[in-house]
């Protein structure tokens, strides 16, 4: 059984009834788009390039209740496609009016996301360029055949791009309407654009190389061969129907709750997440995110060495959020909601099935056989899931947040889709893997910033890394076999910046500020890395300075409203040292406060043959898991399960 839940088919509740944290819906994103034209900040060569809730302070909204009135601000980003200008804009729903218009200085702010009605631009100005065109005449291709990919231009200080808005492009061969472009890389040729002028400032040419030719298309029996016919039918049922339910927001199961959101420029959004403890509701999570990525490349030749792509702050996922369908993207009985964003109109779009949610078993949450007595007892983990997928260009991400009965939460992005591939060796051997002939995949990473506003049993916290110690051999360890747990308060934002070491097993416990367990010690919640990747390139570079969150694994900040992303809020152009590195310059305390953990975590992605010509599944996350939260086992309430032969997995003696 399939359920989709819409923001759109109910009535407008009455003024002071609507949680301050709930999404934005279609009459609001109308209502924001009537109020900016009718102050003049909407006329038709002006776009909007992000949309979305400027959330309340943390405070008005944990002291919210219904029938009291918070002012709904919604935050606008626009460009005026004439004079380059770019406004953010602030305006209040409550009021109908416009709190603030400020110019957003691009020399020193960075700039607003990119758009896909520029992409459009850009590929108008190319056709029309000599040079581009030229180009493509020496190497005798159709320029009809000829798909100009627009991307991100980060920030190099190259001469004539200054002031400019600027997008580069790199062409790729697409000779039917089924071919895989990707796969076919028009080598040694990438140009520059201003797309406000609409003019090409650089076309690059090193010179012709031969296009990849080999047939890539996964979806043509000519590639995969016939579709094998051994596999046989999986079936999820829950004759009973699921044990959640959904309430406008507001997610509710086994003994989790939590209020579902979704973001124009980050997608998926969780708030206010809590576990049911006894006969009490136990706050985890005030807020939780991916609040960026990047992908930076190893290209250094003058074709590509400027390819370091934010797909959140420059793309904004939301924005390319896909429609899923059961069976397919989820298996089971599946509850959707529908996700809504502005688009550069300022008119409402609707993405149904964008976020999923269903229940999974996940094998054994415990199991003890006691040979003394004979008797087994055993019984199963399930866990919530809630995701959803979105498409960057050539890459497809899923975010997938899992709740488990135990009360741990796991992130787990699913990274697949189409490697960027290069003409062979216009990136040379020892920058790229050669997945097919005459085609290389350079090296690069996917860099993810999770943003984590815990709230462990309130929102005063200490931060404390954890780590394996060796005792020295002496007295206390004459065998040299002991070792310890080494534990150490991370006390402002500026020592508070860490590397984990996986050799040692770091973690680090956000531990609370008002509440014990029956030992006495601060009740806990513990974020477990998978790994520690961090950024490879060297920290003179451009990318080091405008990806700084990724140089680390993890960094804590006192709370504030205004502090929303790793890279800072105008990520594109923007000239560096934005984001982390300046909410930390204060060095603001860290003991007993509202603090914010910002965990970096992804993969490095040396591509193999086995990624050619659709990847895989890749994987990358972490783990948010309670330590001395609570009392004891928080799961011997668990049933005991019922297979479909109906015989209960009960306790029972072996002879």
């Amino acid at each position: 059984m399939t359920t989709t839940s819409t923001q759109d088919d109910q009535a407008v509740p009455a003024a002071g009834h609507e949680h301050p944290l709930r999404a934005l819906d279609a009459r609001e994103i109308a209502a924001t788009k009537a109020i900016l034209q009718e102050q003049g900040l909407l006329p038709e060569h002006v776009m909007v390039v992000f949309e979305g809730i400027e959330e309340p302070h943390k405070s008005e909204v944990l002291s919210w209740t219904p029938g009291r009135t918070i002012d709904r601000v919604v935050r606008v980003m626009t460009v005026d496609t004439q004079s380059g200008a770019e406004l953010d804009v602030l305006v209040s729903l409550t009021r109908a009016e416009v709190l603030s218009s400020t110019v957003i200085d691009p020399l020193v702010d960075g700039r607003a996301p990119i758009s896909q009605a520029e992409g459009k631009v850009v590929a108008r100005v190319l056709k029309a360029d000599d040079d581009w065109n030229a180009a493509l005449d020496r190497r005798g291709l159709d320029r009809d055949q000829v798909i100009a990919n627009r991307l991100s231009a980060g920030n190099f200080s190259l001469e004539g791009e200054e002031g400019r808005r600027v997008y580069r492009a790199l062409p790729m061969l697409k000779e039917t309407a089924e071919s895989n472009h990707w796969m076919h890389p028009i080598g040694g040729l990438v140009a520059y654009v201003d797309v406000t002028a609409e003019r090409v400032i650089k076309v690059i040419d090193e010179g012709p190389l031969p296009v990849p030719t080999e047939n890539a298309d996964y979806r043509d029996p000519a590639v995969t061969g016939p579709a094998r016919t051994d596999l046989r039918t999986i079936s999820i049922t829950q004759p009973d129907g699921p044990s959640f339910t959904l309430e406008d927001d507001v997610l509710s199961w086994w003994k989790w709750q939590m209020r579902i959101g979704f973001s124009m420029r980050e997608g998926l959004t969780l708030h206010q997440v809590s576990f049911e403890d006894g006969d009490e509701r136990r706050p985890v999570l005030y807020r939780a995110s991916i609040a960026e990525m990047v992908v930076p490349y190893a290209s250094t030749g003058p074709v590509r060495f400027w390819q370091n792509y934010f797909d959140v702050g420059e793309y904004l996922y939301g924005r390319y959020t896909n429609p899923l369908q059961n069976g397919c993207d989820c298996l089971g009985e599946i509850t959707y909601r529908d996700a809504v964003f502005a688009d550069e109109q300022g008119d409402a779009v609707v993405i149904p099935n964008a976020i999923c949610i269903h229940e999974e078993d996940v094998g054994i949450l415990w199991k003890h056989t006691d040979t003394a007595s004979g008797q087994t007892d055993v019984r199963r983990q399930r866990r919530l899931v809630v995701s959803m997928f979105t498409t960057v260009g050539n890459y497809d991400y899923g975010l997938y947040w899992y709740f488990y009965l135990d009360g741990t939460i796991e992130f787990e992005a699913k990274l697949t889709g189409l490697v960027f591939a290069a003409a062979y060796p216009e990136v040379p051997e020892g920058l790229a893997t050669e997945i097919a002939p005459g085609l290389g995949a350079p090296y690069h990473q996917h860099l993810f910033g999770a943003r984590l506003d815990p709230m462990v049993d309130g929102v005063r916290s200490s931060v404390f890394e954890v780590s394996a110690e060796r005792i020295p051999v002496g007295p206390d360890n004459e065998r040299g076999n002991g070792f310890r747990m080494g534990r150490h308060q991370l006390l402002t934002e500026q020592a508070a910046v860490r590397d984990g070491d996986e050799g040692r097993h770091t973690t680090w416990r956000v531990s609370s500020a008002d509440r014990t367990n029956r030992i006495g010690l601060p009740t806990e919640y513990e974020l477990v890395p998978r790994g520690q990747t961090k950024l490879l390139a060297d920290p003179s570079s451009v990318i080091a300075s405008r990806a700084a969150f990724a140089t680390h694994n993890l960094w804590v900040t006192q709370y504030d409203p205004a502090e929303n992303y790793p890279a800072g809020d105008f990520v594109n152009q923007h000239p560096g040292g934005g984001g982390l590195p300046a909410y930390i310059a204060a060095d603001r305390d860290l003991h007993e406060q509202d603090v914010v953990l910002w965990h970096t975590f992804g993969l490095t992605h040396f591509p193999r043959l086995e990624d050619y010509p659709i990847m895989p599944v890749d994987h990358a996350g972490f783990t948010f898991r309670p330590s001395g939260f609570f009392d004891r086992n928080p799961t011997l309430d668990v049933p005991e399960s019922m297979p479909a032969h109906g015989d209960a997995c009960h306790p029972h003696h072996h002879g």
